[in-house]
């Protein structure tokens, strides 16, 4: 009987038998096996029917081969990340993946923010929507804007016909004029106040949505703020108020330590005003997010100041910081656009009259008037854009440091609906400042 090649058994269902003498490896698996329902041939072809059994074992000499690294990890060698949108494939020399920073779907990241951040994302939601943003303001500066270009035309023409004609007014006149241009201010102040504060917490909307990269319209923004333009006046309403009872207290105090101590009752005076400012700012600050928190959570006034009182909590120092900031900013490049302009128009009223007739004198004024009530109105609206946008930045990012605005804006982000509302309304609130008795249902 020839030889047979143990790599090689011959056709057949049973396999050579074991050669008589060798022993048996232990690790061999053993012959006798549990009948199968079919075998199959080691030759190529076919099933055939029959039992299966496994041929002897016959060890080989061990060879290493050269060392591959990372071949004895299952899953590969580690790969690394790059934070942008690129992969930039398998690194070896990095035992971990490489940070990834948080997405960006819209004008500002989705983790609490920098400062810079705060006002990139402000001036970002102003250029992305500006028929919304630009618009509102101009609503917001039209009323001060008419009064600034009214004023100039009724005032006296020259420094002498303004003394000549306060000098013709008896005291009870005077006393009369006063009290009505006092009145007149403040209820322009006033009105002036419930304007800006529903235009800030309609403006919240785009700014919330340019968030995860959705842009809004001016008709749009008001269908999703209109049903809380009451709850916008009744805070504005609130804070009127409360600043007049303040000064009618102060005024009050004052005028009965007067009577009382003469001139010694300044000791107590200069304090309690310097009290009564620190507090008012101070208020201020906590109440900066309110109009923002209830646009944005549909609550009432009150329930915004609470809220607005939650959020800002361990935060103070910080948002009046960034209040001030961009006030200054603000205030430094409206004069820097305004001052130019005033100094134009004066120019062109020397030289284009210089007799200083008086028709020429009251045409050129008029026209001075109203290109400074244009330009005074255009830079105002963008200035109340972009303040306001930085304030309900600044809402958003209170809410992710605090209470974990961002995962439900991820979870938004990743599940794709956009139902045309307000990203962050719905969101349940946990901690101090909850406004409802039941958890509102997650979105996405």
């Amino acid at each position: 009987m020839s030889e047979q090649d143990p790599q090689h058994p011959p056709s057949g269902n049973r396999p050579p038998e074991q050669p008589a003498g060798q022993p048996h490896p232990p690790w061999a698996p053993p012959h006798q096996q549990p009948q199968q329902p079919w075998g199959i041939s080691p030759q190529w072809g076919s099933p055939q029917p029959g039992p299966y059994q496994p041929g002897p074992y016959q060890p080989g000499p061990y060879q290493p081969g050269p060392y591959q690294p990372g071949a004895h990890q299952p899953y590969g060698p580690p790969q690394q990340w790059s934070s942008g949108p690129n992969i930039a494939g398998p690194n070896p020399a990095a035992p971990y993946p490489a940070y990834m920073a948080p997405p960006k779907p819209g004008v500002v990241p989705l983790r609490p923010l920098m400062f810079g951040e705060i006002m990139d994302g402000a001036f970002q939601t102003v250029r992305r929507n500006p028929k919304a943003m630009l618009g509102a303001g101009l609503l917001a500066q039209a009323l001060g804007a008419v009064i600034a270009s009214v004023l100039p035309l009724v005032a006296p023409a020259s420094d002498a016909s303004a003394e000549a004609w306060v000098g013709n007014l008896g005291p009870s006149e005077m006393t009369s004029i006063f009290g009505a241009l006092v009145g007149g201010f403040l209820v322009v102040g006033v009105v002036s106040l419930f304007i800006a504060l529903v235009m800030q917490g309609a403006m919240v909307v785009p700014v919330a949505r340019s968030i995860l990269n959705r842009r809004t319209g001016f008709r749009q923004m008001w269908l999703l703020a209109r049903g809380r333009a009451w709850a916008l006046v009744r805070l504005a309403g609130l804070g009127v108020a409360a600043v007049l009872l303040g000064i009618a207290l102060i005024v009050l105090a004052t005028v009965g330590l007067a009577n009382s101590m003469g001139t010694g009752s300044l000791v107590i005076v200069l304090p309690l005003f310097l009290a009564f400012v620190a507090a008012l700012i101070w208020v201020s600050v906590k109440l900066t997010v309110a109009p923002a928190a209830i646009v944005v959570e549909d609550v009432g006034a009150l329930d915004g100041i609470r809220r607005s009182w939650a959020v800002t909590r361990g935060n103070w120092w910080r948002v009046l910081g960034i209040v001030l900031a961009v006030s200054l900013l603000i205030g430094i490049i409206s004069q820097i656009v305004l001052i130019p302009v005033t100094l134009l128009a004066a120019l062109l009223t020397a030289v284009a009259s210089p007799q200083d007739l008086a028709s020429q004198s009251t045409a050129l004024q008029v026209v001075g008037v109203v290109v400074m009530a244009v330009v005074s109105a255009a830079v105002g609206a963008v200035a109340f854009a972009f303040q306001t946008s930085v304030m309900a930045l600044l809402y958003m990012d209170l809410r992710m440091r605090n209470e974990g605005l961002d995962i439900a804006l991820l979870r938004l982000l990743e599940s794709g609906n956009d139902d045309g509302g307000i990203p962050g309304r719905g969101v349940p609130v946990y901690g101090p400042g909850r406004y409802s008795a039941g958890p509102p249902t997650m979105p996405g």
